[in-house]
């Protein structure tokens, strides 16, 4: 269980770390709906996360992830090189993007009509950017790997689930909580917060798919040697 959990943390901060659901989520906290969009967001990106890792591991239980010497199949490895592979590919285009000295990174269009989000609208987009988002999804599937190849039971499992859901989940979580308990001293943290991810997202997405890429690609090559 241990060493499962050890695999899933920084899969699991990759997911937390990634800007642009975190500037998503202050500017919504910010808006004049912001209680109600600010939930809104928060339960789907939970939902998204949530649903997206129970899926893959449930494929990753049926499709059988470890042979039967307690090995990793070599499909499996092949999956975690291609995984490494795209990450890499992902950070080198988050290096080439980023703003030169001085200039502001290019946000999503969609964050200028945060403004105007009911909470439904804002739920969604919390599913698109948690489930759907290729780089987070990626890290799912390699979560349900990590955990379908632990051989755990199925507690084991739903505790393993549950510790990377709210690790992932937590960057968004804590802002819409803490802005719930009090909100006034809140706003102008959560405005310097914003201001710094937008100049530095690229930065931080570039470092984070690199250091994951690498991880997974070593994996990978390790299984297959191995």
């Amino acid at each position: 269980m241990g060493e499962v959990i050890g695999t899933l943390l920084p899969l699991a901060v990759g997911v937390a770390i990634s800007p642009v659901p975190i500037v998503a989520v202050i500017l919504m906290l910010l808006a004049p709906r912001a209680r109600a969009t600010g939930l809104g967001f928060l339960a789907g990106w939970v939902g998204g996360v949530l649903a997206a890792t129970v899926v893959l591991l449930l494929i990753a239980n049926g499709l059988g992830m470890t042979a039967a010497s307690g090995q990793p199949k070599t499909g499996v490895s092949w999956i975690k090189l291609l995984l490494g592979v795209l990450l890499l590919i992902f950070a080198a285009k988050q290096f080439t993007a980023r703003p030169d000295p001085g200039e502001q990174a290019e946000m999503p269009g969609w964050t200028k009509a945060i403004d105007t989000f009911t909470p439904v609208k804002a739920a969604s987009l919390g599913v698109l950017l948690s489930a759907v988002n290729p780089k987070n999804l990626m890290m799912c599937v390699a979560a349900g790997i990590a955990i379908s190849q632990g051989r755990l039971s199925v507690g084991d499992q739903v505790v393993a689930v549950a510790v990377f859901t709210v690790i992932a989940v937590c960057s968004v979580a804590v802002p819409v909580i803490v802005y719930v308990a009090d909100t006034e001293r809140m706003r102008r943290p959560l405005g310097s917060l914003k201001t710094w991810l937008e100049r530095n997202n690229t930065t931080v997405m570039f470092v984070l798919l690199l250091v994951i890429g690498f991880v997974l690609l070593g994996k990978g090559i390790g299984g297959l040697v191995g």
